[in-house]
């Protein structure tokens, strides 16, 4: 099926912004990548806003469904789907040269404190994945992989913000190793049977 020019707008964005940002990315220039005109934009949404809604929306749909092919695959005890996940994302991140890091964490601290709208739609994002990672901590401790006295939810808020963090660093360092050392650490120390 032939993409739309609307659908062909958004998925530009995703790829454009995830490198320049949102406020550094100009609308003729998304126009430009995507081979629409300009009245294309305005009639699509609107505003810049509208627009950088929809790129969150499309990229955290996107990147959901990745988690979730990676976190929910039965074949791979529950830690191993976490440690396959993070360790891919290493790679994906070299191969990209640190160049995107995670679209939504680059727009939380670009945007958070400018758009209300904005930071609303990021955090129900991390909210979510939030709550996959904590699903598949909960069945590590149900397959004794986990402490069970530890709260899954508590867990996966400090994987998250962790990785975001390392994630962040990696890009400012250009290289891998804030990445590496947070899955030592998490495995080593934190996401552990005893």
């Amino acid at each position: 099926m032939k993409e739309s020019a609307r659908e062909k707008i958004i998925a530009v964005g995703v790829e454009i912004v995830a490198v320049s940002g949102f406020n550094a990315t100009g609308i003729d220039a998304i126009l430009k990548a995507a081979g629409v005109p300009k009245g294309s934009f305005y009639h699509h949404f609107g505003t810049k806003e509208n627009f950088g809604i929809e790129v969150i929306n499309l990229f955290a749909e996107n990147y959901t469904k990745k988690l979730h092919g990676y976190l929910d695959d039965e074949a791979l005890a529950p830690l191993q789907r976490i440690r396959r996940y993070l360790e891919e994302s290493i790679e994906r991140t070299v191969q990209d040269n640190f160049s995107k890091g995670c679209l939504i964490g680059n727009l939380g601290q670009e945007l958070a404190a400018q758009s209300e709208r904005f930071r609303c739609r990021l955090e129900e994002v991390f909210h979510d994945w939030l709550g996959l990672f904590a699903k598949c901590l909960h069945e590590a401790q149900q397959a004794g992989e986990l402490n069970p006295g530890l709260d899954p939810q508590s867990l996966a808020g400090f994987l998250l913000s962790g990785w975001e963090g390392a994630i962040l660093r990696a890009k400012v360092m250009r290289s891998p190793e804030p990445l590496k050392q947070f899955v030592n650490v998490l495995f080593t120390r934190v996401l552990t049977a005893g």
